[in-house]
């Protein structure tokens, strides 16, 4: 069988690689990695871990959830304690240009010690609003205007560009109207998909051409569609790329969550979601159970599936998938230590 599409964005449990591991990089769906906290111990471990798994796949993408304020998985050894999105929210209603230009500061010093390292995306902007009902999204959100989000994540995402790192935007249409947090609940909005276009999701629309990636939510729009906006067509291939124009990758949030259970198993989340228009879907956290056992089903199960023609490979996919690479090589840690830019940026932090 032909596999022209590695859909797979997937974990593992420690601080190096395994056997298992190495197998599970090497296996034909295996797109990309994310790590967590307890993949760091500190950056000369961080660095050799990703340099490990590139040397088994060049073309795998390595990720993580490196936000600032609370979702921050790497703090120690000289990572610089970035602050949460409505620390900036909060600077624009004082100096709205202060706060674009410590913006821009904040995704470049994100950007450039994350690729120090070796790491090629973070999972941000968030371009949920804050509606003040969500605790999941809270403070992670830059505002409750739509147009004070669209500003302030396009100077972040201008900063991560200077680092070479793209961009993925989140929770689409929109997490932060929704009360219950979709990692160990249902989350659901009940607003028409008039309302929510004009008010939350007007920032995708804004900000459609600078996008490179979009991560749905794991919740439930009853009158737009009774699937979550992840697993149904009618958000991402009628409204995000249709309506909005959204040509980059899509890729799922994390199929172990509460919020994807509707779909039913991780694996028939997986081809849900790829049938919905995913070109990337996302595991996590399977890696620590019963020695990895679940990501061993999934990656199997949805090769399967693909024999059995449950899905089908996209034929932008794949190439949505490598254009998430970084372009150029990174600035090494001592050096982007000592760089001026670098130095300006973590001046103007906020």
């Amino acid at each position: 069988m032909n596999v022209t599409q590695s859909p797979v964005v997937l974990d593992i449990a420690g601080q190096a690689l395994g056997d298992d591991d190495r197998r599970r990089i090497r296996h034909p769906l295996t797109g990309g990695l994310i790590l967590f906290t307890r993949n760091w111990h500190d950056r000369r471990q961080l660095t050799e871990l990703v340099a490990e798994a590139k040397s088994l796949r060049p073309d795998l993408l390595v990720t993580v959830d490196h936000e600032g304020g609370r979702v921050q998985r790497f703090r120690t050894d000289g990572f610089t304690h970035l602050p949460a999105m409505r620390r900036l929210g909060e600077l624009w209603m004082d100096d709205a240009m202060r706060a674009v230009d410590a913006a821009l500061s904040v995704g470049y010093v994100l950007g450039a010690e994350l690729r120090a390292c070796g790491v090629e995306l973070s999972f941000t902007p968030v371009l949920d609003l804050d509606h003040g009902r969500s605790d999941v999204i809270g403070d992670r959100a830059f505002h409750r205007d739509a147009r004070v989000v669209a500003m302030l994540a396009q100077s972040l995402m201008l900063g991560l560009q200077r680092a070479g790192m793209q961009n993925c935007a989140k929770h689409f249409p929109g997490h932060g109207h929704a009360v219950a947090d979709s990692h160990v609940a249902s989350a659901v909005d009940g607003r028409t998909l008039d309302t929510i276009l004009a008010d939350d999701a007007r920032p995708y629309d804004w900000l459609a051409t600078g996008l490179a990636c979009v991560m749905p939510a794991h919740v439930t729009y009853p009158q737009v569609d009774p699937l979550p906006a992840g697993f149904s067509p009618r958000w991402l291939k009628e409204v995000l790329r249709g309506r909005l124009g959204f040509t980059g990758a899509i890729c799922s949030d994390d199929l172990s969550m509460e919020g994807a259970r509707v779909a039913g198993s991780a694996l028939e989340g997986g081809i849900a979601a790829l049938n919905a228009g995913c070109d990337l879907v996302l595991l996590c956290n399977q890696s620590k159970v019963d020695g990895g056992r679940p990501v061993d089903e999934f990656l199997d199960g949805l090769l399967a599936a693909l024999a059995q023609g449950r899905w089908q490979a996209d034929p932008h996919g794949e190439s949505r998938r490598t254009e998430l690479l970084p372009q150029g090589a990174p600035l090494p840690w001592d050096e982007l230590m000592h760089h001026p830019t670098y130095q300006q940026a973590l001046e103007r932090l906020p």
